[in-house]
């Protein structure tokens, strides 16, 4: 009896495509999905709330290989989401620092390194203290009542305004334009749907940082973008480099500083004892400001990368072209890298957290990110000893957003 036929096996069933998952409303979160993805798909098909399919990766070592993996580079907002229906030509590109890559990466992060060192923070932080001590003055001053306490929206009165404040000091951008440029980065930031979104939003930032760098050319100032100003006229950046360092400062420059402040502040206050310990023993700061970044949950899958080419991991085949969302939030929850990863230890030691990413593009703004957080905190602390949620009002929080923080934050004193 002749064997059977060979049968040729079919083409591999496609992943399931996962909801994405979004943090219970009314909170930061993190998203309830994360522990399961960790446990049962680490690798998984995720649909994006663009309409886009991305792979999302949620174990720690999988995340902390896939951010300093070369063959994963990140896109503009103008080029991912795909737009097959829209024209091919986007006109001008958001570029900023993180989707630089090869020599011009090198050379701008170079350039930039001097001024976001941790001994040029360092000799910073009276001026940084200065500016939160500012903010806080006026602050006091229009909400305190005749017996010494007062009632604010710390988000508007000090969380925000205090990152922005600094961002502009250090930098040479003009702080009272703020509600000329804010609208447009908080477009930036939420993330473009359409090229025309893109386009609009990608001109009117690319014409106030050009508006800036005239400027420096015939006022220069005591200030980081007039010394990239000064490396473009030497020869040692183009104008082009000069424009992503302008565009890098307003789009990330201060915008996770707020979001890690204000989501800091929120969980220190919900349970007042942490705030008094914080308060009563400074010594904790350093490790308590570490534990803090590792905690809190902001970056819900918003770091977008694009293989170049194909990718083997835990089984799964991710393709040249497809998106990667290496999940920093969920990889600094995991357990296997983080005892009782759910709870804020103010104590915790063995942190190597993810919250600035790793490799060729992690963060250059770290030290200054720690320092606005430590400072910013301390700044609250020494000031208002005594501060506490507001009895009977409840933050609100935008739902929608996949980085997570109140946008009001009620508070007496």
């Amino acid at each position: 009896m002749p064997p059977p036929p060979r049968i040729a096996p079919g083409p591999a069933p496609e992943p399931k495509v996962w909801d994405f998952p979004h943090p219970p409303p009314g909170t930061m979160g993190p998203p309830e999905e994360y522990a399961r993805l960790r446990e049962s798909c680490p690798v998984a098909r995720v649909g994006m709330p663009m309409g886009a399919a991305a792979w999302y990766v949620t174990r720690y070592d999988d995340v902390r290989d896939l951010i300093a993996d070369s063959r994963l580079i990140r896109p503009t907002i103008n080029d991912w989401p795909p737009r097959p229906d829209e024209p091919t030509d986007p006109g001008p590109v958001l570029t900023t620092m993180t989707e630089l890559n090869g020599p011009r990466h090198t050379a701008l992060r170079k350039a930039v390194a001097p001024a976001f060192s941790a001994k040029a923070v360092r000799d910073r932080l009276p001026r940084i203290r200065e500016l939160a001590d500012h903010l806080l003055d006026h602050l006091l001053r229009e909400q305190e009542g005749d017996d010494g306490g007062g009632h604010a929206d710390l988000v508007a009165g000090f969380t925000r305004p205090f990152p922005l404040l600094v961002m502009c000091d250090l930098v040479g951008v003009p702080y009272e334009e703020r509600d000329h440029f804010l609208p447009v980065l908080d477009d930036a930031l939420a993330g473009m749907v359409t090229s025309r979104e893109g386009r609009r939003v990608t001109e009117l930032l690319r014409d106030y940082v050009a508006t800036l760098i005239a400027q420096k050319r015939c006022t220069p100032g005591d200030d980081i973008l007039t010394r990239m100003v000064r490396l473009r006229e030497d020869g040692e950046l183009t104008y082009e480099d000069v424009m992503v360092f302008g565009l890098s400062m307003l789009t990330v420059g201060f915008g996770i500083s707020d979001i890690f402040l204000a989501n800091s502040v929120h969980t220190l206050l919900s349970r007042p004892e942490r705030y008094a310990r914080l308060r009563d023993d400074r010594r904790i700061m350093p490790g308590a400001v570490e534990e803090l970044l590792r905690y809190m949950p902001v970056m819900n899958g918003v770091v977008i990368l694009l293989a170049t080419e194909d990718i083997e991991l835990r089984g799964r085949t991710i393709r040249a072209g497809d998106a990667v969302l290496p999940v920093i939030a969920s990889a600094n929850r995991d357990e296997t890298a983080f005892p009782a990863a759910d709870q804020l230890d103010l104590h915790r030691t063995a942190n190597n957290h993810l919250a600035f990413g790793r490799g060729t593009h992690n963060c250059p703004g770290s030290h200054l990110a720690r320092a606005e957080l430590t400072v910013g905190l301390e700044a609250l602390l020494d000031r208002l000893p005594h501060l506490h949620l507001t009895e009977g009002q409840q933050p609100t929080w935008d739902d929608e957003s996949l980085t997570k923080s109140p946008l009001t934050l009620p508070v007496s004193w």
